[in-house]
């Protein structure tokens, strides 16, 4: 086979235009020494897809998509950790061909073994959150087994935020979650997965979470910092850390006073940089993987579609856009 089938768009477009994404053949996508080729079984969609697809302009064929679950077809010449035949989970590189095509090469050190009990669309619906949420959490925040305090945070319904209650319930349990969520069935959602607290982000924050930490919280993770950087001065004890994934810059000078240390986290940057460390996200999908086969972690899926075509993913990328999902959109087979 010397093509493949893939779903991209060559136009930034909305997502109400026709030609917003398209279906192409394209080449069987050459093996560099450290990859696999990967039979995509099944992908979701994230914000992140719809940011590229209605603003960044592509050169030629663009294929999106940052999570999938497959099975290994090929490996190349320096391949260790992965042979034929496995199955596998990842959210890949932002600067490669995504996981919207059947044929996908991917870097093993991005690659995880898909957990035994989950279907390939539940394990798809993992990869760029957990590894955001991980990262944020042990990367940034400093958080280990020993760990004790407060940690807040900020949009914990997406899909972050639900990746982190989970990953803090199971891996740091000496620290108390204070999780934000709108509405009853959010509420009861999050406090079902960890959540020692919730409070709505949309009342009064600073009260609500001073009512439970007079002293303030020891970390805070955010989705959403526009604007809130002064708040979040006022809400973070002294020494405390920040980590955001949201875009933009941030003056941080109202968290000086009590010396609170800002942190970015992106997913993508071992990947996008060829970190030294690079493996570290095949080592934390793996751990990631023993937490759901123990029954520790397991996807919240809002939407399961099928097939991976065109209609369908603009199906998905309309849900996301709307922003108010508590799960993943998920699609899987051809």
């Amino acid at each position: 086979m010397s093509t493949t089938t893939a779903i991209g768009y060559r136009r930034a477009l909305p997502v109400t235009d026709p030609d917003c994404l398209l279906t192409e053949d394209v080449p069987v996508p050459e093996l560099r020494p450290h990859d696999l080729l990967v039979e995509v079984e099944a992908v979701s969609v994230n914000p992140v897809d719809v940011k590229l697809r209605a603003g960044a302009v592509p050169d030629g064929l663009r294929v999106l998509g940052f999570d999938a679950a497959g099975t290994v077809r090929a490996v190349g010449e320096a391949v260790t950790l992965f042979a034929v035949g496995d199955e596998v989970y990842y959210a890949g590189a932002i600067n490669r061909p995504g996981t919207n095509q059947r044929l996908q090469a991917v870097d093993e050190r991005l690659v995880g073994r898909k957990p035994t009990t989950l279907t390939m669309a539940q394990a798809a619906a993992l990869p760029l959150t957990v590894i955001t949420a991980w990262e944020a959490l042990f990367d940034h925040l400093g958080l280990t087994s020993d760990s004790s305090g407060r940690l807040l945070i900020v949009g914990a319904t997406g899909g972050v935020g639900i990746a982190m209650t989970q990953l803090a319930a199971a891996l740091v349990p000496g620290v108390e979650v204070i999780a934000t969520a709108s509405g009853p069935e959010r509420a009861e959602l999050i406090r079902s997965l960890g959540a020692a607290h919730v409070v709505n982000h949309h009342g009064d924050l600073e009260r609500q979470v001073r009512a439970i930490a007079p002293d303030g919280v020891d970390w805070l993770f955010t989705a959403y910092s526009e604007g809130q950087v002064a708040l979040y001065g006022q809400i973070v004890a002294p020494f405390g850390r920040v980590v955001a994934i949201d875009d933009g810059s941030r003056d941080v000078a109202p968290l000086k006073s009590r010396a609170i240390s800002w942190h970015w986290e992106f997913m993508f940057a071992r990947s996008l940089h060829h970190a030294c460390d690079m493996v570290a996200q095949h080592e934390l999908l793996d751990a990631v993987a023993e937490l759901v086969d123990a029954g520790r972690l397991h996807p919240v899926i809002e939407a399961e579609l099928t097939p991976i075509n065109v209609a369908n993913l603009v199906r998905a990328h309309e849900a996301v856009e709307t922003g108010h999902l508590a799960g993943k959109v998920v699609l899987h087979g051809w």
